[in-house]
């Protein structure tokens, strides 16, 4: 599947939230909640077969398979424990608040979320996807200029999974840029 086909499959996710009401760096956040649980769920199965780490009760399954009142609540309840669960799950998702206003809407993500198979994407195509939200949310508000700005959240937690030394560069490959870190998170 090409980068502008699975970006419009994820712009059609964010309109449906959107039209739910839920403003453009919330849709943003909703989606990558979701999107966190598919993969780690693809990642458990064949061929990765990796420990996701995952309670049984916080797995993608809990979600595909409810709906109406019984989905909604369930889904709070996985957001919950999971910013209680230590680690990197509670640095993920500490505070995640499920900002979708109806069962039908959220059941209407999953279905979309759901029909995709994220794994088998390349890093490209996952990296032009966050892009371009990035890119359409600055367009709609007017007020990006062009400038995306990292959560503070996300970078403690890249922080925290990289380990930067002092003095060392960070540096990927395909990217025009490099971050030096100089002792502190910044």
């Amino acid at each position: 599947m090409s980068a502008s086909t699975i970006n419009q499959k994820i712009w059609n996710m964010a309109t449906v939230l959107y039209n739910d009401g839920v403003s453009n760096s919330d849709y943003l956040e909703q989606l990558t909640y979701l999107l966190f649980l598919k993969m780690a769920d693809e990642y458990s199965k064949p061929p990765y077969n990796r420990p996701t780490g995952l309670p049984e009760d916080c797995r993608w399954e809990c979600l595909a398979d409810k709906s109406g009142a019984e989905l909604f609540e369930t889904y709070k309840k996985m957001l919950d424990k999971l910013g209680a669960q230590g680690g990197m799950l509670q640095e993920i998702f500490t505070g995640a608040q499920n900002k979708m206003s109806s069962p039908a809407i959220l059941a209407r993500v999953i279905q979309m979320i759901g029909a995709e198979t994220w794994t088998a994407m390349s890093q490209d195509v996952k990296g032009d996807i966050y892009e371009g939200l990035l890119q359409r949310i600055a367009e709609d508000t007017k007020s990006g200029a062009g400038q995306y700005f990292t959560p503070r959240p996300l970078i403690n937690t890249i922080v925290k999974c990289v380990q930067p030394k002092p003095e060392k560069t960070i540096c990927e490959n395909k990217t025009p840029y490099l971050i030096h870190f100089n002792g502190t998170a910044a």
